[in-house]
């Protein structure tokens, strides 16, 4: 089997490299390792996170005043009636616009089921308002924006201030009196709030179409309060109020209404509310932040984790700590610094990578999932059940995870609340990465100098094995002869031993081809004489007796002498020619003509055969020398009678012989085809081998001894050009193709 020798090997290079690929199962392991070590972490950072709901929760343990002053009494809240003040982070503008108002989301819509008065005639288009109350400092803000198809402002010279769209505050002051407002406008801007005399209102909330004296106008307003301040502003679907109250006002109950007035029926009044606002045991309730709590909270210094404190009912009491800068007890571990040393920037880099291809904590995150009005969750409502419970969830938008654990808050046996703590991953998860980095960094080092040095040991190992080769392939030529020998190596390894023994064995048959090429000549030198011997000795014969002429015998020993001289001679036909070519000067000549005549020479010596001859008109604008070739004319006519020697003797009876000589760009083709046998598939590499035919046996006046084909590729060398056997396209018969260059080339 033939290998080429620039298809892909499977060398040595390759398989040390694949060997090598196995470094890769210890990163690989040390990855699984540190995963395993960041889910032990995880379970860490959930007993510690429950740790400290535990610790919060002990403190806030029989601490019932904390949670009754918030609402937090209640046995149930209802949405829209019991309130929540979200806590706002910047200041309020009153201004009437909302735009400073960051969770309008959380915004509640009153539409027909908080209707209080006017049940007969209210209409779903006439009167609707979005609500939303907040805290910041030490003031309650709040909103209103109204959809009201017609606007009813207080007449100029009015002294009642019901007969108009209004807004009713009713609460309960801490000390425990129930006071009522009304805030009535004559036109949009700033808003006055004006106390009703309770003792003047009859408190009831009969609702009556008839009656112009229906005791829902019986407001009778004491003084102004300047310390509710507020803005209304008319929008195009209504108007909008905007209001701020001192807290020192406020205790644990509120409610707010709208009331709508129509100019077509002032004598009715449609109003919707949080709450009925008449009687003090009707009103609903508000929740705001505990500050003795938050107090509570600071003192146990919880940094690394963010608190909520809620009620029975889910509502948020207290927070602490920001959950961006929650990281747990391994957010506290730095990053080391790195050292000013030479590979530096080479560590830069890696780091550079590691952060694409680790995924690296987030910095910035968002985290809306939770209502401070209403928490939830599966560690929630274990915790409100008397149960401690943990859970980890995905923020919102898929950046971190967050762990959340709960504990519950005791008093008197009962469940009062619960306080919840929460840390994302990511100090775990940056800590994983700097093992990561650590281990990655050290078996870079590991696997780049083993991978390095197995290569370079592969390198040195395949570049003597390959030299080995070229010195064995350059040793012997195509003809198998030994034309140079091969080094001893002085290396004491396998394939320093290796090239020795290749070197005494390319030394032993050069030795012995010697021998067998001066056997042939010895051979023909010392067969000629006893030949001549014989042949002398017959023709003798044959004189002396005339009768001997005739006889069978002689005529057999006559012509056995004559083969053997034909082989002598055959024998020493090659050698001579290789001698030969070694001093032969090559000149410049016209192959058109040496073919042509050497054609003419063949048709008169082979008449039972037939030739014919097309050569291609060549180019008489170009010079002289490229339509010559550079060689030996006499040789050029020696190959074509070995060529025309074969085309004859294996064509079939009554075919011709194509001879066609063309020139392609710098090159002659010489064609010579036969129709007869084709090529044995067999011997096609070996056909211009040395003492090699394909004959079959049969009778033949020639001896054969394999040696034309050779001394065609010998001349054909010489003219440096090639000279090819092949089957023809019909695969009838064969194709002898020479290619020789110009004299230009």
């Amino acid at each position: 089997m033939k290998f080429n020798r620039f298809s892909f090997r499977f060398g040595l290079r390759i398989k040390l490299f694949l060997l090598s690929l196995f470094l890769f199962a210890i990163p690989l392991l040390g990855y699984q390792y540190v995963w395993e070590m960041e889910k032990y972490l995880r379970v860490g950072q959930e007993k510690t996170l429950m740790g400290t709901v535990r610790a919060v929760a002990t403190a806030l343990h029989e601490r019932p005043k904390l949670f009754n002053r918030q609402a937090s009494f209640l046995p149930s809240v209802q949405k829209g009636r019991d309130l929540y003040a979200y806590p706002i982070v910047d200041p309020i503008q009153l201004d009437g616009k909302l735009d400073d108002w960051h969770n309008q989301q959380r915004s509640l819509n009153y539409q027909q089921d908080y209707l209080i008065e006017g049940h007969d005639i209210y209409q779903p288009q006439s009167i609707s308002f979005q609500h939303m109350v907040g805290k910041y400092r030490d003031h309650l803000y709040a909103y209103f924006s109204v959809t009201d198809d017609s606007v009813v402002y207080r007449a100029e010279n009015s002294l009642k201030i019901d007969r108009n769209d209004l807004l009713q505050i009713a609460f309960i002051t801490p000390e425990g009196d129930f006071r009522r407002y009304i805030i009535s406008t004559k036109a949009p801007g700033w808003v006055t709030a004006y106390e009703i005399d309770l003792n003047a209102s009859t408190g009831l909330s009969n609702t009556s179409t008839n009656s112009s004296q229906d005791s829902s106008f019986d407001n009778k307003p004491l003084a102004p309060e300047p310390r509710i301040q507020g803005v209304w502003i008319e929008t195009e679907q209504g108007y909008t109020i905007e209001l701020r109250l001192p807290l020192t006002l406020l205790g644990s109950q509120l409610s707010f209404a709208i009331s709508d007035i129509d100019q077509h029926r002032k004598d009715q009044k449609i109003t919707l509310g949080t709450s009925p606002f008449k009687q003090a045991d009707q009103l609903g309730t508000v929740l705001l932040p505990s500050p003795e709590i938050e107090r509570i909270l600071k003192g146990l210094d919880h940094s690394e984790s963010r608190i909520w404190v809620v009620d029975k009912h889910g509502r948020v009491l207290a927070k602490a700590g920001d959950i961006k800068n929650s990281v747990g007890v391994w957010g506290k571990m730095t990053k080391p610094a790195l050292k000013d040393t030479w590979y530096r920037p080479f560590q830069q880099q890696l780091l550079a990578i590691y952060d694409k291809i680790l995924t690296t904590p987030p910095k910035d995150f968002n985290d809306q999932l939770y209502d401070v009005a209403h928490l939830q969750g599966s560690h929630l409502t274990k915790a409100l059940n008397g149960k401690h419970g943990a859970t980890w969830r995905l923020t919102t938008d898929n950046k971190a995870v967050i762990l959340s654990a709960a504990y519950p808050i005791y008093s008197d046996g009962e469940v009062k609340g619960a306080v919840i703590a929460e840390e994302t991953t990511n100090g775990i998860r940056t800590l994983r990465n700097q093992a990561l980095q650590s281990w990655f960094n050290v078996i870079l080092a590991v696997m780049g100098l083993g991978t390095f040095a197995l290569f370079v040991f592969a390198s040195r190992t395949s570049n003597r094995i390959r030299a080995l080769r070229n010195q064995t392939e350059q040793a012997i030529d195509e003809q198998g002869k030994i034309i140079n020998p091969i080094a001893i190596s002085k290396a004491s390894d396998e394939v320093g031993d290796l090239q020795r023994s290749f070197a005494l064995m390319v030394q032993r048959l050069s030795q012995y081809t010697q021998y067998l090429q001066g056997m042939s000549a010895s051979l023909s030198h010392e067969l000629r004489t006893p030949v001549a011997v014989v042949k002398s000795s017959l023709e003798s014969l044959e004189l002396d007796l005339p009768a001997s002429q005739d006889n069978v015998y002689m005529h057999r020993a006559k012509e056995g002498v004559n083969r053997l001289s034909t082989i002598l001679t055959l024998m020493s036909e090659a050698t001579r020619l290789e001698q030969s070519l070694q001093n032969t000067e090559r000149v410049s000549y016209a192959i058109d003509e040496v073919v042509s005549g050497c054609v003419q020479g063949y048709q008169l010596t082979q008449p039972q055969q037939a030739f014919t001859l097309s050569i291609d008109a060549f180019d008489d604008s170009v010079s002289n020398k490229e339509n010559q070739v550079n060689g030996g004319p006499e040789l050029l006519a020696q190959l074509l009678d070995k060529l025309l020697a074969n085309a004859v003797e294996f064509s079939t009876i009554n075919t011709n012989i194509d001879i066609k000589l063309i020139r392609k760009n710098d090159l002659f083709i010489l064609t010579i085809g036969n129709i007869g046998e084709l090529l044995p598939t067999a011997m096609q590499d070996r056909l211009f081998d040395s003492m090699v035919s394909v004959r079959k046996n049969k009778q033949s006046q020639q001896p054969h001894l394999g040696l034309g084909l050779y001394i065609a590729q010998l001349i054909a060398h010489f003219h440096y050009g090639i000279v090819e056997l092949i089957n023809n396209k019909n695969a009838t018969g064969v194709d002898a193709i020479v290619t020789i260059p110009t004299a230009k080339k």
